[in-house]
């Protein structure tokens, strides 16, 4: 049995008032992960009418962060609490520190995504007021996080009715080391991950295998697609590419390319839109 210790550490702020002159709520989680065998804190934004009912329930985005990042970056290099407080949604944004949000090739107790599904999910909806249905759930990220958000929409999805990328690095289980020789903390994490090129982790964790492969009947079961990337952004044109894949298997979604660079500007920009479109996809009652 996994067992999965947690301390929650409670922080009011004024982070909705200046759009409802309503209050979010803040809270860091510290939960230990027995998978991965060491402490993978998590926060979560509670809507502004959470604490107004014990039974009301409400759905969840879960949002990533990206390569050499963690689960305080939302908070602290964008204004998603204010974003949020607008929006009947609880915001978790986990700790996934450079694992690609995949299960290591190389690193036994790396387990990154065994623990967002097994250990993360179900803290999540023990803890808070949830909606446990797919319609309750999204999951959404930046970079290395839009490549997790995507690919969890993917081999999930009986899970998730939504799945958002800002400036994904979609390309990391077949990127080669000639690629990545001038990108030295990047070609670390994605070999450390994913392994020698034709691993099975590589072959397993291909978003655009597993776009390609896809029957008729998994396509229609698949959550709504998101995805933007800036013009200036070297990852313009793999985004533009996976869209493209999106389109020729008749997978709803929708891509926006538009003036920006690979960047917290940019990304406190889109996360508005994230936001908007995942309450449009998740069900609040």
């Amino acid at each position: 049995m996994l067992i999965a210790a947690a301390l929650v550490v409670l922080v009011t702020s004024d982070a909705g008032s200046a759009l409802r002159g309503a209050r979010a709520t803040v809270e860091t989680v510290q939960l230990h992960s027995a998978l991965v065998g060491k402490p993978l804190p998590y926060n979560v934004v509670l809507p502004p009418d959470y604490r107004a009912s014990r039974v009301t329930r409400y759905p969840v985005l879960y949002l990533l962060h990206g390569l050499t990042g963690h689960y305080s970056d939302w908070l602290t290099r964008s204004n998603v609490a204010d974003y949020a407080a607008k929006y009947r949604i609880i915001i978790v944004m986990p700790e996934g520190n450079d694992g690609w949000y995949t299960d290591s090739a190389t690193v036994a107790s790396d387990k990154y995504e065994s623990y967002f599904m097994r250990e993360l999910m179900p803290d999540v909806q023990k803890r808070y007021r949830t909606m446990e249905s797919r319609y309750g759930r999204g999951v959404a990220g930046l970079s290395m996080g839009g490549y997790g958000a995507l690919k969890l929409g993917l081999k999930y999805p009986a899970t998730f009715a939504f799945a958002g990328s800002m400036s994904g690095a979609l390309r990391p289980a077949t990127w080669t080391e000639e690629e990545l020789k001038d990108f030295k903390p990047i070609r670390d994490s994605v070999f450390a991950v994913f392994g020698p090129i034709g691993s099975d982790t590589r072959k397993t964790n291909d978003i655009h295998q597993l776009v390609r492969s896809a029957s008729a009947a998994r396509i229609t079961s698949l959550p709504y697609f998101y995805l933007d990337c800036g013009t200036e952004d070297v990852l313009a044109n793999d985004n533009a590419q996976f869209a493209a894949l999106l389109h020729e298997k008749k997978i709803a979604h929708e891509y926006r390319q538009l003036p920006g660079n690979h960047n917290w500007q940019y990304w406190d920009q889109q996360v508005r839109e994230v936001l908007r479109i995942a309450a449009e996809k998740l069900r609040a009652q």
